[in-house]
């Protein structure tokens, strides 16, 4: 195999799912009495950790208590995608399959532990991934968790693919190549390489690496 690895972003680059997060929040602050919010709000908070998601929606409580309904948003999240999943995006796992037989492929994220692995484990693709890492889990920045990622793989060259700014810096952070997703949820007017559906990555990888 190719020694060169493809580290993916998770939400708003291989599935969406924001209609499904909407409901398990919704279903969450119902219970404790919140007002309800809608798919468009959840779709401004991805990419961020649970900790700036409950800075932003609750701006007027404590850090302890936007933390602790956060925290049971997140289990209900885990719980549900783990059983149902959500939508992959066009050409997500044919995608997986070529690169996999070359590439070494990865996930880092910005959510909770066990969300990236409710995303493998409803939609199969276990398999296809080699290492993940996430925020809920180290405590970190996604660029340092790029880089724990790639030092504890041994990993020398890589690319990371993601959807937003904050996705961006992370890889400008760890001192890799970027490939902007622009199906995704964000902006991103500087990147060298863009995407405009995950059918052509592939070629857009051979053309990071030089191959």
């Amino acid at each position: 195999m190719n020694e060169n690895a493809v580290i993916f972003d998770l939400d708003g680059t291989l599935w969406d799912s924001t209609s499904e997060v909407a409901e398990i929040w919704n279903s969450v602050f119902g219970k404790e009495g919140i007002s309800m919010i809608t798919v468009d709000t959840v779709k401004q908070c991805m990419g961020k950790t649970n900790e700036e998601i409950g800075r932003i929606l609750f701006a007027d409580i404590s850090e302890e208590e936007q933390n602790r309904i956060m925290d049971l948003c997140a289990e209900a999240e885990v719980e549900y995608f783990y059983q149902y999943g959500a939508v992959l995006y066009n050409g997500v796992r044919e995608t997986l399959e070529k690169l996999h037989a070359i590439y070494g492929l990865y996930i880092v994220s910005n959510c909770q532990d066990g969300y990236v692995q409710a995303f493998m484990h409803a939609h199969e693709l276990t398999g296809y991934f080699q290492d993940i890492e996430m925020s809920g889990r180290t405590g970190k920045s996604k660029g340092e968790n790029i880089l724990l990622l790639m030092q504890r793989n041994h990993l020398e060259k890589a690319v990371y693919i993601g959807d937003t700014t904050g996705d961006y810096n992370a890889a400008k952070e760890a001192g890799i190549p970027f490939v902007f997703a622009e199906y995704g949820f964000g902006d991103v007017k500087d990147a060298e390489y863009t995407i405009s559906n995950m059918t052509q990555l592939p070629e857009c990888i051979k053309k990071v690496f030089g191959d």
